[in-house]
């Protein structure tokens, strides 16, 4: 219960179990194996943090955010925390307008129940695939410092288990891969502590495309519904699900045309910091990770074949495919503005909301120079 006297739309504490019980266990590893493994990916965030910022010329000053290595379920408990921080708002506003609609009450239980149902599943199912994460809305740490005008902190997740599974499914050196996925990780921690206002700038627009969802509790329930059922694959094979209605993910199911325009905003964004870690992790590793073009090659190859047909369907409806272009498109961004104007120049980019890139000019890097006009160009 909430202090307005109402659930959540979200039953976070049974997504948390649901999610627990049914992701899948990780690979097997010695108890003296997994304390190696958590220790040398907590020394590789650690010497990641000087190597990026000695490639990118960015300063993230005094800025300290903790590095917590997981399990799944610790991803699971991370992820949620974050969610409730940032959707507080928005929950918010629905109780209020669930509580003047006769039965809401009644429903808004029975509905918490069957999102953080469908939540959980879906979480379990990112658990096993996410190897790190900058995990910007964190709720902040006891006893560390926020910036002003944020209500909470960042923090870098590193997935041991899934990190494990995937340099031994690569075959690739497991030490050189700790590494790579750590210099990735490590350069959105670096992105988020060198630009002041680059956290309040993504939650702002968040809260945008919040603000402009239909609040109304039936259409919340119908549309929750199609997403449900989407996921479930009713109505077709488990092969054909996000294939129908032009393969949509489920964002797609509750975006009015407002949300669309946010989310093309937010789109160019995401794809600058995915494209950017790319770039970072590919510059930084010949010098440090020996065997870094065999990684890449198999990592790359990995992306785009998925682990099968299920897994591909379910990467699709949940946009993850959308996730994969935009390491691909934000990457060539960076690459040909670095190329036109140098590092110092393409830095530009982080000096306000008004110097990131446009979708359109994601695709197209001259147009933001031309823009820009980076003094280096």
């Amino acid at each position: 219960m909430t202090s307005l006297g109402a659930p959540d739309l979200v039953d976070w504490n049974l997504a948390v179990a649901t999610a627990t019980r049914i992701a899948r266990p990780g690979p097997e590893v010695s108890r003296d194996e997994a304390r190696a493994v958590v220790a040398e990916l907590r020394r590789h965030a650690r010497t990641s943090e000087q190597h990026v910022r000695a490639f990118t010329g960015m300063d993230t000053g005094t800025a300290d955010t903790p590095v917590l290595v997981v399990d799944r379920p610790g991803w699971v408990r991370a992820n949620v925390a974050g969610f409730r921080q940032v959707l507080q708002p928005f929950m918010d506003r629905v109780r209020e307008r669930r509580a003047g609609v006769p039965g809401g009450a009644a429903m808004g239980v029975v509905g918490s129940k069957v999102t953080g149902v469908e939540v959980g599943m879906l979480l379990a199912f990112l658990s096993s695939r996410v190897l790190g994460q900058y995990e910007t809305f964190a709720p902040a740490a006891p006893g560390m410092p926020v910036p002003e005008g944020q209500r909470g902190g960042g923090r870098l997740l590193l997935v041991a288990p899934n990190i494990v599974h995937v340099e031994r499914e690569l075959d690739v050196d497991p030490h050189d891969f700790r590494l790579w996925v750590c210099l990735h990780e490590e350069t959105h921690r670096t992105q988020f502590s060198a630009v002041s206002w680059l956290r309040d700038h993504l939650e702002g627009e968040i809260q945008a495309f919040l603000n402009e969802a239909d609040v109304d509790p039936a259409t919340l329930v119908e549309r929750l519904r199609q997403a449900a059922q989407a996921v479930g694959g009713r109505g077709g094979s488990p092969e054909g699900a996000g294939e129908g209605e032009g393969g949509r993910g489920i964002v797609d199911l509750v975006q009015t045309p407002r949300q669309r325009e946010i989310l093309d905003r937010m789109t160019a964004v995401m794809s600058l910091l995915e494209g950017h870690a790319d770039y970072v992790m590919d510059g930084v590793g010949p010098d440090v990770v020996p065997t870094v073009a065999e990684i890449r090659e198999k990592f790359t190859r990995r992306r785009q074949t998925g682990a099968g047909r299920l897994d591909r369907a379910l990467r699709r409806l949940l946009g993850l495919d959308a996730k994969l272009r935009q390491y691909r498109e934000g990457e060539r961004f960076v690459r040909e503005v670095v190329a036109r104007a140098g590092m110092d120049g393409f830095n530009k980019v982080w000096t306000s909301p008004n110097t990131l890139p446009t979708k359109e000019e994601i695709a197209s890097p001259e147009q933001w120079v031309a823009r820009v006009k980076p003094a280096s160009a």
